[in-house]
C-alpha cells in the first residue's frame, strides 16, 4: 500500500508540474493576444486624439471670429493680427490675413504632432463663415 501511495504522489507531482507549464504557456498566449489587440487599437486611438485637437483649433478659430466681430462693432474695419489676442496652442499657429473694412481670413496652421493630420493641416475661416477644407469642420 505504501508503494501505491508513493506511485500516486509521483504522478500528482508530475501532474502539478505539467499544470504549471501549461499555465505559463497560457500566460504567454494572453500576452501575445494583448499585444496584437494593442497594435490594432493604438492607430485608431491616435486618430481620435488628432480629431480632438482639430476640434480645439476650430474652437479657437470661432473665438477669433467673435473677437473680429466685436472689433468691427467698435471700429470701421476688422482687426489685424496685432490688434487681436491670438491664442497660443501647442498644436496650431493662428493668424489673420486679408483684413479690411469688410473682409478677413482666419487661419490655424498645424504644428508639432498635429502635422500628422494630413488632410487638415491648414484650417481657414472667413467673415462669411466659409470654412476650408470643409470636411475638417464638424
Amino acid at each position: 500500500m505504501l508503494l501505491q501511495l508513493k506511485g500516486k504522489s509521483r504522478r500528482s507531482v508530475k501532474f502539478c508540474r505539467a499544470m504549471r507549464a501549461m499555465s505559463l504557456i497560457e500566460l504567454m498566449l494572453v500576452v501575445v493576444i494583448l499585444g496584437i489587440l494593442a497594435s490594432l487599437i493604438f492607430p485608431s486611438f491616435k486618430q481620435q486624439i488628432m480629431i480632438s485637437r482639430r476640434g480645439d483649433g476650430i474652437s479657437q478659430l470661432l473665438q477669433l471670429k467673435i473677437q473680429q466681430e466685436s472689433f468691427r462693432i467698435e471700429n470701421n474695419s476688422y482687426a489685424s493680427s496685432e490688434q487681436l489676442t491670438l491664442p497660443s496652442s501647442e498644436y496650431y499657429t493662428f493668424s489673420v490675413s486679408d483684413e479690411s473694412a469688410t473682409t478677413y481670413s482666419l487661419k490655424a496652421t498645424a504644428k508639432g504632432s498635429q502635422l500628422e493630420d494630413k488632410s487638415c493641416k491648414v484650417l481657414s475661416l472667413d467673415q462669411s463663415m466659409n470654412k476650408t477644407p470643409i470636411d475638417c469642420f464638424f
